[in-house]
């Protein structure tokens, strides 16, 4: 899964990418020139701390996020300007956006639009969006419109039907509706993935306040709630400084002080949370003595197919999968103990692999 994470400038959107990756990346647009931040977060997942616990493994390999912080917004983002150029060709790459919306207040740092708001900013970058994925749209049916002269009969009647799904998306989104909240046809839906639109990507809003703003993070998040109603849409009220200095400190040293600060859990918890929820994402274990593992997969995928996550060779060879819910795991205490309260499962290809299954795949080659 790879996030990127996006703002306007002095927004504070790589100061976020610390926290969220622990890293130390410079915050100044200078330093950070054309160049993309790029760090892997560990998904924590209290349920694989458990299993390593009980299995007491070689290793334990929890799953990853990449986060990608996109380098200073082009000259001209926030003014109608759309995005263009290398900075829309990286975006076009990852899987989901994180906008960091500025919501502090720093004298020493002047907003771009002089004043502080938020929702101000959301509506402008949201536009932003829409516009570079107009402007996709345009240049698409100027081409349908140059080839048609040329086309078969056959192309003819495709194209016939792109037009009219292009025009109807891009009314929607003159309106103001992100193709990620469009209802469109399966047909229609094959037609428009090629064309890698912003806003059709999974968004998340990152408020980011100040520390004196922290007693209010749930009422921030309640009103930030009730803005996003759209879907593949979440937010979140995180204080980017904040966390970015606690991302620095021994976990121990930073449980202490966030519980002192009255920080609540971490930015980063929080913000992975939600990217496996507007991402549709889900987690699944393989346990031994030699390695507990945490795998992403998409909520719906069929066990032959999470196989392949593990190798494509499991997926090919797939004979079935031995199955158990992590709780119905826990509460029996071992593998042997699953089998003899009946909740141990042989599952065939179709099953609908689960959030928190515990699995064994069976396969020959």
């Amino acid at each position: 899964m790879e996030i990127g994470i996006i703002g306007l400038a002095k927004s504070g959107k790589t100061t976020v990418f610390n926290a969220l990756t622990r890293g130390s990346a410079q915050v100044s647009a200078a330093a950070q020139g054309n160049k993309a931040n790029i760090g892997v977060s560990k998904v924590p997942d209290a349920r694989l701390e458990r299993l390593a616990e009980i299995y007491k493994p070689k290793k334990k390999t929890p799953a990853e996020v990449t986060y990608v912080d996109i380098p200073g917004a082009p000259e001209g983002l926030g003014k109608e300007a759309g995005i263009g150029g290398e900075f829309l060709n990286r975006l076009q790459r990852v899987d989901a956006l994180l906008h960091v919306v500025r919501a502090f207040d720093d004298p020493a740092v002047p907003h771009v639009q002089v004043t502080v708001d938020p929702y101000r900013d959301i509506g402008t970058l949201d536009m932003e969006l829409a516009f570079s994925d107009l402007a996709i749209l345009e240049k698409r049916m100027k081409r349908l419109n140059e080839q048609s002269k040329s086309n078969k009969p056959q192309e003819r009647e495709a194209a016939a039907k792109e037009k009219v799904v292009i025009e109807r998306v891009k009314a929607e989104l003159e309106k103001g509706t992100p193709v990620r909240a469009q209802t469109l046809t399966a047909d229609e839906a094959r037609v428009m993935e090629n064309y890698q639109f912003l806003t059709a990507k999974p968004l998340l809003v990152a408020l980011n306040i100040d520390e004196g703003k922290l007693g209010d993070s749930g009422k921030l998040e309640q009103e930030l709630a009730a803005k996003l109603t759209l879907p593949k849409t979440k937010g979140v009220v995180i204080c980017g400084k904040l966390e970015s200095e606690l991302g620095q400190m021994a976990p121990e040293e930073e449980k202490t002080f966030r519980e002192s600060m009255g920080a609540g859990e971490s930015g980063l918890v929080r913000m992975i949370r939600l990217s496996y929820e507007v991402l549709g994402l889900i987690a699944f274990f393989t346990v031994g003595d030699d390695e507990c593992r945490a795998w992403t997969i998409q909520r719906g995928t069929i066990a032959q197919k999470a196989a392949g996550k593990i190798h494509t060779d499991i997926e090919r060879g797939f004979i079935r999968a031995e199955v158990v819910a992590y709780d119905d795991f826990i509460k029996a205490g071992s593998m042997a103990e699953t089998k003899k309260r009946g909740v141990f499962r042989l599952e065939g290809k179709t099953y609908e692999v689960k959030d928190g299954d515990i699995t064994n795949y069976l396969f020959s080659v």
